[in-house]
C-alpha cells in the first residue's frame, strides 16, 4: 500500500471516499460527473450479495422527490472501453434504476482491482448496509487480504474493537446458522448468543419457529446453561404463558401455574383449604369430555 494510501486510510473512510483523498485543492478539479446509468456496470466482486427489495423501493422514492444527494464512486471499466465500474454505490445506482433515472452523477476514481475491493468493502461496512455474516466476512477480508488490524479497522469505521471481534466470531458458527441470519430470520445477537453451544442449529430452529428475542433467548441458555441443548421445557414466550395462566385462574376461580415442556407440560394449582379444593373439583368434573362412539358422559376428578 502507498503512503498516500496509508495517509489516507489513517484519517477514516471519509478521506478515502473523497475524490480527492481529502484534499480541498484538489477536490475543486475533480467534480462529480453525470453519466449514463447504462454505461455504469456493477463490480462482480461487491462484497454486499442481497439487496433488500423494500429498501431499494424506500430509496428510490426519495431519489424520485429529492434526487441523488450523494455521488456515486467509480473508476474506469478493466475490460470494456467507454464503460465505468462501481466501486461504491451500488444501491444507489439500483435505485436510481427503479426510479427511472437515465443519468446518475458519479465521481471517477482510479483505483486498482485490489484498492477497488478495499474500499468497496470499508464503504459497505460502514454504511451498514451489510447483513450480519456479510460484515463479518468483510472483516475477514479486510485482515487476511489487506493487512488490516482489528485496530485499524476500528479507526476507519468508527466501530469499536470489541464489536469487529465479536462480529467475526459469528464465522464460526455452522452453515444453517448463518443461512438465518442472512436471509434476516436470526439477528447477530441471536447468533452471538449461539457460540459456543452444542447443538446451534436446533436451537436456531428453535429460535425462528418460536419467534424468540435475543434478550427471551439469553434469559433461557442463562437458566439452562450453555452446555444443555435442550430448551424446549421453557415456555416459548412469557405473554403466551401468561395468557394460558389466566385463562385457567378464571376458569377455576384459583391460582394457576404453567409449565410448557416441548408439545405438552404441566398445570399446578394452589389451593387454601379443603374447601377451595371442593370447589377446584367440583368445576372440573362440570367440564363435559370429548364424546366418542363410546361414552358421552362427563369426565370425574376425584381424590384418591
Amino acid at each position: 500500500m502507498s503512503d498516500i494510501r496509508k495517509q489516507v486510510l489513517g484519517r477514516g473512510l471519509s478521506a478515502l471516499l473523497n475524490p480527492s483523498g481529502g484534499d480541498e485543492r484538489e477536490s475543486q478539479k475533480e467534480p462529480s460527473m453525470t453519466l449514463s446509468i447504462d454505461s455504469i456496470h456493477p463490480n462482480p466482486h461487491q462484497p454486499r450479495v442481497l439487496f433488500s427489495e423494500e429498501e431499494l423501493t424506500s430509496l428510490s422514492e426519495s431519489i424520485r422527490e429529492k434526487g441523488i444527494l450523494q455521488p456515486i464512486l467509480i473508476r474506469l471499466h478493466p475490460s470494456e472501453t467507454g464503460k465505468y465500474q462501481i466501486v461504491a454505490g451500488e444501491r444507489r445506482w439500483r435505485a436510481a434504476q427503479k426510479a427511472g433515472l437515465t443519468h446518475i452523477p458519479a465521481y471517477l476514481r482510479h483505483f486498482s482491482d485490489k484498492e477497488t475491493l478495499e474500499v468497496g468493502l470499508l464503504e459497505n461496512i460502514q454504511r451498514q448496509d451489510l447483513n450480519p455474516i456479510e460484515e463479518a466476512e468483510g472483516y475477514r477480508r479486510l485482515a487476511e487480504e489487506f493487512d488490516h488490524t482489528q485496530e485499524s479497522m476500528s479507526r476507519i469505521l468508527g466501530k469499536s474493537r470489541s464489536h469487529i471481534a465479536n462480529t467475526l466470531r459469528l464465522l464460526t458458527l455452522p452453515e444453517k446458522v448463518k443461512k438465518y441470519m442472512i436471509e434476516g430470520k436470526l439477528s447477530a445477537g441471536h447468533g452471538r448468543s449461539l457460540i459456543g453451544t452444542p447443538n446451534p442449529e436446533k436451537l436456531a430452529d428453535m429460535i425462528v419457529g418460536r419467534n424468540l428475542s435475543v434478550r427471551r433467548v439469553e434469559t433461557l441458555l442463562k437458566k439452562k446453561g450453555k452446555k444443555e441443548t435442550d430448551l424446549t421445557s421453557y415456555t416459548p414466550a412469557d405473554p403466551e404463558k401468561d395468557i394460558l395462566e389466566k385463562q385457567l385462574s378464571d376458569l377455576l376461580g384459583v391460582p394457576v401455574g404453567l409449565t410448557l415442556k416441548g408439545a405438552g407440560g404441566k398445570v399446578t394449582l394452589t389451593f387454601k383449604n379443603p374447601g377451595e379444593l371442593d370447589e377446584i373439583l367440583k368445576k372440573l368434573n362440570s367440564i363435559p369430555s370429548p364424546k366418542s362412539s363410546s361414552e358421552s358422559a362427563p369426565f370425574r376428578v376425584s381424590l384418591i
